[in-house]
C-alpha cells in the first residue's frame, strides 16, 4: 500500500520528466540553439558573392570556416544537428524591396559531428583546436546520454509498476539527476564552444548574435528532470523509514 503523499510525488515526478524530456528531445532536432541576424544586401556584386557562399554551403564540401562565414551574412541558425540560413525565394531578389525568404538547412553527419577544429576555422596547418574540439562533441553526445538515462529509468519505473514495488525508486530519481547535468553540461559545453569560435572568427559589421529558443528549451529541461529526481528520492527515502518503522513497531 502506498501512501498519498507518496503517490503524488510520483505522479508529479512523472509529468515533469516526461515535459523534460519532450523539451530536450525538440531541442536536440531542431536548429534554433544561436541565430545571426545580417543586414540587408546591396549591390549584384554582394549578391553574387553571398549566392556562391550559399551555394558552397549546400553542396559543397564541409568546412568550419565556409558554413560559419555562410551563417554570419545569410542570417544563419546553427544547432546541435542542423545549420540553416534564410535566403530569398526568387532568383533576382535583390530588385525587390520586400523580398519573400525561405529558410533551407543542412543536417551535420556523424562523421561531421568527430571532425576536428582547428585554431584557425579553415585552415588545417594551425594546428587542432583541442579544447573547441571536445566541446563540440561533448555538445551532441552529452544530450543522446541524458535521453538514454531517460529512458532507462522509464523502463525501471515501468517493470517497478508491474512488481508493485517502490525499491527501485531511488535509483530512478539518482537517473534523473544524472540526466538533468547532462543536460544542463550540454548547453555550457554549447556556449563555451560558440564563445570560443567567436573569438577566433570575424565576424563582419553589423552582425548579431543571439540565442535561440532551442537552447532555452533544453535549458529549462535539466531543472526539470532535477526537480524529478528530488521528488523521486524524497519518496524513496520517506517510504524506506517508514516501512523500517513498521517493521521495527511490528517486531516489538
Amino acid at each position: 500500500m502506498v501512501d498519498n503523499r507518496y503517490a503524488t510525488a510520483l505522479v508529479i515526478s512523472c509529468v515533469l520528466s516526461v515535459l523534460a524530456t519532450v523539451y530536450l528531445s525538440v531541442a536536440v532536432g531542431t536548429q534554433h540553439w544561436y541565430q545571426y541576424t545580417s543586414p540587408p544586401v546591396h549591390g549584384e556584386a554582394n549578391v553574387s558573392e553571398l549566392r556562391s557562399l550559399h551555394d558552397e554551403f549546400m553542396d559543397g564540401e564541409f568546412d568550419e570556416k565556409t558554413y560559419s562565414d555562410t551563417l554570419f551574412r545569410l542570417n544563419g541558425t546553427i544547432g546541435l544537428w542542423w545549420r540553416c540560413v534564410l535566403v530569398p525565394s526568387h532568383t533576382h531578389w535583390y530588385k525587390e524591396s520586400d523580398p519573400k525568404m525561405v529558410m533551407k538547412c543542412v543536417s551535420f553527419t556523424l562523421t561531421q559531428q568527430f571532425t576536428p577544429k582547428y585554431k584557425e576555422p579553415g585552415n588545417h596547418n594551425s594546428g587542432e583546436d583541442m579544447l573547441r574540439t571536445y566541446l563540440w562533441r561533448c555538445q551532441f553526445l552529452l544530450p543522446l546520454i541524458s535521453l538514454g538515462l531517460v529512458v532507462l529509468a522509464g523502463l525501471i519505473g515501468f517493470c517497478a509498476c508491474l512488481c508493485h514495488s517502490l525499491t527501485p525508486t531511488l535509483g530512478i530519481g539518482m537517473l534523473h539527476l544524472l540526466a538533468g547535468l547532462c543536460t544542463l553540461a550540454t548547453v555550457c559545453c554549447y556556449l563555451a564552444g560558440m564563445d570560443l569560435l567567436h573569438r577566433v572568427s570575424v565576424l563582419p559589421d553589423k552582425v548579431d548574435g543571439s540565442l535561440g529558443w532551442s537552447l532555452y528549451l533544453a535549458l529549462i529541461s535539466s531543472p526539470l528532470h532535477m526537480m524529478a529526481a528530488a521528488l523521486l528520492v524524497w519518496a524513496a527515502r520517506s517510504h524506506s523509514q517508514n516501512y523500517y518503522r513498521m517493521t521495527a513497531y511490528r517486531v516489538a
